[in-house]
């Protein structure tokens, strides 16, 4: 089952590390410019009960398809229809920064089609309704520079016009999609929502994490850690048990959906 599945998403769904069996799953979407493997080391800090799957968008190499995307909502329905094999369990989304709304919108997706997660883990990003709230970077030179700021892409690949050109198309598209993303202030999912914050983020404080409460109707948590904007990799063991504390880890029998 599981195998086919794989070979049914076409690379849009990844697993870093395969679980046999497993009682949860996790639904990883990245941030902008990065691919599946950015979930690589959350995927082997999860205990062996949490299996986590890492979204692959299009545009990246041996991703699906070039033509990259523009559209957050577009994004969420090509995620959702290829997501379907991998709901016979319970699971829950994460996303970081541009992920954050990308995984808004799945959810919004799935609970809508009967599957619904049994939690949306966020952060990095002001909430669906509030915009980025920031200056987006216009030209190559300023996307160069933000990402050499935040430690966003190894300084290495951007000093090699190649790979540079390369990077700087992926982020172009996702720069577009993210600043061009706003949800009505109305637009909810049923799911509890756990907001991971760091504090010393540049781009979201305490109460642009207490926002996201006004988007669902479940219920919201805010963990506080240490670090920057990339603080899930480097709090890693904390945000793994912040996660593994918020999802079940009982029973592996078929995930049927309904309201929760």
């Amino acid at each position: 089952m599981e195998k086919q599945a794989v070979r049914d998403t076409a690379n849009w769904i990844q697993v870093p590390r395969p679980v046999p069996g497993p009682a949860t799953r996790l639904v990883c979407c990245p941030h902008a410019g990065a691919s599946a493997s950015a979930f690589g080391p959350l995927a082997r800090a999860l205990p062996g009960h949490i299996e986590a799957l890492s979204v692959q968008y299009p545009g990246r190499q041996g991703g699906p398809g070039y033509r990259g995307f523009t559209d957050i909502g577009e994004l969420a329905d090509g995620i959702a229809a290829r997501l379907r094999p991998w709901c016979d369990r319970p699971f829950a989304v994460l996303g970081h920064s541009m992920g954050s709304v990308v995984a808004f919108e799945l959810t919004r997706r799935l609970e809508a089609a009967g599957t619904p997660p049994v939690r949306l883990f966020v952060s990095g990003r002001r909430s669906p309704s509030d915009g980025l709230g920031v200056h987006v970077p216009q030209g190559d030179a300023e996307i160069v520079e933000e990402l050499r700021a935040l430690g966003a892409v190894p300084a290495k690949l951007l000093d090699k016009p190649k790979y540079r050109e390369s990077i700087l198309t992926v982020v172009r598209n996702d720069y577009r999609a993210n600043s061009g993303y706003l949800a009505p202030p109305d637009a909810t999912v049923r799911c509890p929502v756990t907001f991971l914050l760091s504090d010393a983020d540049p781009y979201v404080d305490a109460a642009a994490a207490e926002a996201w409460g006004s988007h669902t109707t479940g219920g919201l948590t805010v963990a506080t850690f240490p670090g920057g904007h990339f603080f899930l990799n480097e709090r890693l063991t904390e945000v793994a048990e912040a996660v593994t504390t918020a999802l079940p880890a009982g029973s592996t029998g078929r995930h049927t959906g309904g309201t929760r």
